[in-house]
């Protein structure tokens, strides 16, 4: 079955491109695209909890080599932009990427840039 994604506004682009205008969150969001090779297996999160691809804050912290607080900052703007996910999973919060709506910005990018 073949979905069509709801298109995103002009103002929703314009928060994506605001989360994107920084070095590091577009840096998490290349390091998210492949979490296999670019992060250790994360050991909480299982097909049970329908997270696949989730990486831990810690991880990511210690991967791009910032402090928490900042990496708390960046991964909280990238969510509100929806470029990213967010699921608690017992004591751990873990982040991957929003495969959907790298898929419509891609889209509005083709049709109204």
């Amino acid at each position: 079955m073949n979905q069509e994604l709801t298109p995103i506004d002009d103002e929703q682009a314009i928060e994506i491109f605001k989360a994107l205008s920084n070095q590091t969150r577009v840096s998490i969001l290349q390091m998210l695209k492949d979490p296999e090779n670019n992060f250790s297996s994360q050991a909480h999160v299982t097909k049970d909890e329908g997270f696949e691809g989730g990486i831990c804050v810690s991880d990511i912290r210690s991967k791009i080599g910032i402090s928490q607080s900042t990496t708390s900052q960046y991964l909280t703007i990238l969510l509100q932009s929806g470029l990213v996910e967010m699921k608690r999973i017992g004591q751990w919060t873990y982040y991957r990427r929003n495969e959907e709506t790298m898929k419509k910005l891609e889209k509005y990018i083709g049709l109204k840039i």
